[in-house]
């Protein structure tokens, strides 16, 4: 019993003295469940719409007012005519548009009738029925105040529209988010578990002292899944187009050169995990459970960003899938163009170039 309690001893001594062991064990499912319980909801916050009044009476500014203090909607931006609609939903952050009736007011109190249209960016079809249904309540709880203290009962009719997906079929959301997850896993994981098999099976000594230069080994080992890659988002685009119907609105050679960008942008990523990666167990690991959770919960890919508590908020900006959702849908679904998606290209761009130098200069570190 003595040499059992003893083996037991040094099972937990081992355990203790291995951090890895101890954040797998401890850290992971407070991350996951910190992750899980504030990103996975199906409520919006701070969702960012924009205003077009044509009547600009009290009626309506006490509706906006009501939308604007209430915690679901931030207005971003106030609209003069029909024209501008468009790019707004275009340059990808008003996800609805709330167009009020010429003479608003007046028809509520003459004809006891009022139109408001609810425009809805349904590239997301769940978020688009929920921002509808919300802001269809707000209309209806102003409504039900006013009918307290008048003998005939107005009614505020609200009209939803759906923009780039009025079927609202979910697998206009499900296709690009896919596509996300597929092409960062398979360039960023395996280029990590390629590098690092060299490294564990001490291979990767050999490879540099040949006389191919170090960048040259590196860009040998990931080219493949390069190519591999850009055969997948072939593929994807194809089945979407043929099979589910999803149209590409945009510009066919944009969207490759995206795709190759974002492809690159996880390579990149894939060489820098490699380099903290001393086996292929742990690269695996760090890649599946770092790359893959964020991909799906932080990148708008199921869950809006904008509905997620601040801290959140800031750590998505550094998943490069979350910049990339926003190109795809908007080529694919939206049919913009690069003047609406610059931002975006350059912070994929600006990644790829971090995650580049950051590899280089840790792989010289561990060759000295």
């Amino acid at each position: 019993m003595n040499r059992f309690k003893g083996f037991v001893q040094k099972e937990f001594y081992h355990i203790f003295r291995d951090k890895r062991s101890l954040f797998i064990l401890f850290g992971m499912p407070i991350a996951q469940i910190m992750l899980f319980g504030f990103a996975i909801t199906n409520e919006i916050n701070n969702v960012d719409i924009a205003i077009l009044d044509r009547s600009h009476d009290n009626t309506t500014k006490e509706i906006i007012n009501n939308i604007s203090a209430s915690k679901y909607f931030s207005i971003l931006q106030v609209l003069d005519n029909e024209s501008g609609i468009g790019p707004a939903f275009k340059k990808g952050k008003v996800k609805a548009v709330l167009y009020f009736e010429n003479n608003f007011g007046k028809n509520l109190i003459a004809e006891h009738r009022s139109r408001v249209q609810i425009i809805t960016d349904a590239t997301d079809p769940n978020m688009a029925n929920t921002i509808s249904n919300y802001i269809s309540s707000i209309l209806l709880n102003y409504q039900q105040e006013q009918n307290r203290t008048m003998d005939i009962t107005p009614q505020i009719v609200p009209k939803s529209r759906m923009v780039y997906n009025s079927e609202l079929k979910g697998v206009y959301m499900f296709v690009p988010g896919v596509m996300t997850v597929i092409l960062m896993l398979v360039s960023a994981m395996m280029t990590s578990i390629s590098i690092t098999r060299e490294k564990e099976l001490g291979t990767m000594e050999v490879l540099l002292v040949s006389p191919l230069k170090p960048f040259q080994v590196i860009l040998g080992k990931v080219f493949p899944y390069i190519f591999l890659s850009i055969i997948n988002a072939v593929v994807i685009v194809l089945l979407s187009i043929f099979v589910f119907h999803v149209p590409v609105m945009g510009n066919l050679f944009l969207l490759g050169f995206e795709t190759v960008l974002f492809v690159i942008t996880s390579l990149a990523l894939g060489i820098l995990i490699s380099t903290f990666a001393a086996t292929q167990q742990s690269a695996m690991m760090i890649s599946l459970m770092g790359l893959m959770l964020p991909v799906i919960l932080l990148s708008g890919f199921i869950f809006p960003v904008s509905s997620m508590p601040m801290p959140l908020q800031v750590i998505s900006y550094i998943v490069p899938a979350k910049w990339f959702i926003v190109i795809i849908k908007g080529i694919m679904l939206k049919g913009v163009g690069l003047g609406f998606l610059w931002k975006e290209t350059l912070v994929l761009g600006g990644m790829t170039l971090f995650f580049i130098g950051l590899s280089v200069r840790s792989y010289k570190i561990r060759l000295e």
